[in-house]
């Protein structure tokens, strides 16, 4: 009887714990999801330089199918045990799995490579800064409240955006690659709003691999319908590197970097930390290819951080 009497104690705490509602982050929660959210920002701030350096040898396509393909090997080691013991859930959620793998994988990077062909990295950098305002406008859509002083971070950092497009002038100037770039934006916002409607019974790490081997056969036609137009391309030690540093950095670690801080902090806090992307795009474009930064450039930096440290804070 006193084993009876426990068991059902210990089924209605099950029950009590189960209905509770999930409890918002801790401090120290949401500073993991920031710095995991910064991690991801920075590793894909390096992808638009290398997407840029791949435009001229590899058709987009193609890079963006051998990306996922590495992405799928290098993942599988730490993912394959959990994505097999969960392929009944997996299978369950198949729908919902496939369409943020259109949204979040095949889509958004073929629109990526695309507009690396006529626009710069730094022009790629600084416009794929404009998602995290379509990931805020999700999440209040959603019922998230944004808050006065989240909200003013993410104005503050939009004007620091336009501003450095434009060169100083709230008016932007953009070049016709400019367009592919604002449709991988809000093709990658719509991705990181799917990922707080992701089954929490579902392994990071199983989701992972899960999209990456969709990501692979969505873009198997394509690929194969490139290959006869245009044919292959020479791997060469440039283009190798390239597509390890997009498999295995920006996809493998950056996403898995980038789901885990949606599911702590929410899609609109790690959208603002993504505002970051032009600064470092900026950054590399001075370490790696000598462009310089002059004042009115620093200047708007400065209002994308503090837009960026206001709209992080709780």
């Amino acid at each position: 009887m006193a084993v009876m009497d426990r068991a059902g104690t210990g089924t209605q705490q099950t029950q009590q714990t189960q209905a509770r509602p999930r409890l918002a982050p801790g401090k120290r929660g949401a500073g993991v999801g920031v710095l995991l959210a910064l991690l991801a920002t920075v590793v894909w701030s390096g992808s638009f330089v290398a997407t840029r350096g791949m435009a001229d040898s590899v058709p987009p396509v193609q890079a963006v199918f051998w990306r996922w393909v590495i992405a799928a090997v290098a993942v599988s080691p730490f993912a394959a045990r959990q994505a097999w013991r969960q392929r009944a859930l997996i299978r369950r959620h198949l729908g919902y799995t496939a369409l943020a793998t259109l949204f979040g994988v095949a889509l958004y990077n073929t629109l990526v490579h695309q507009a690396g062909l006529t626009t710069s990295a730094s022009n790629m950098g600084m416009i794929m800064a404009a998602s995290p305002v379509v990931m805020a406008l999700y999440s209040r859509v959603g019922g998230e409240r944004l808050g006065a002083r989240r909200t003013f971070g993410m104005l503050l950092a939009a004007l620091g955006v336009l501003l450095l497009v434009g060169h100083g002038s709230p008016v932007p100037d953009f070049a016709a690659g400019d367009l592919w770039m604002f449709a991988a934006a809000l093709s990658f916002a719509t991705y990181s709003a799917l990922l707080r409607r992701k089954p929490a019974e579902l392994g990071g790490l199983a989701f992972l691999l899960t999209t990456f081997v969709l990501g692979t056969l969505m873009l198997a036609p394509a690929y194969a319908v490139s290959v006869t137009l245009q044919g292959g391309f020479a791997l060469t030690p440039g283009t190798g590197g390239m597509l390890l540093y997009v498999g295995v950095m920006s996809s493998a670690f950056a996403f898995f970097a980038w789901n885990k801080a949606v599911s702590v902090i929410g899609a609109a806090r790690a959208g603002v930390v993504y505002y970051l992307q032009p600064v470092c795009v900026a950054g590399l474009g001075l370490l790696l290819l000598g462009e310089r930064t002059g004042p009115a450039e620093l200047g708007c930096m400065a209002l994308i951080l503090a837009g960026v440290s206001l709209g992080a804070r709780r």
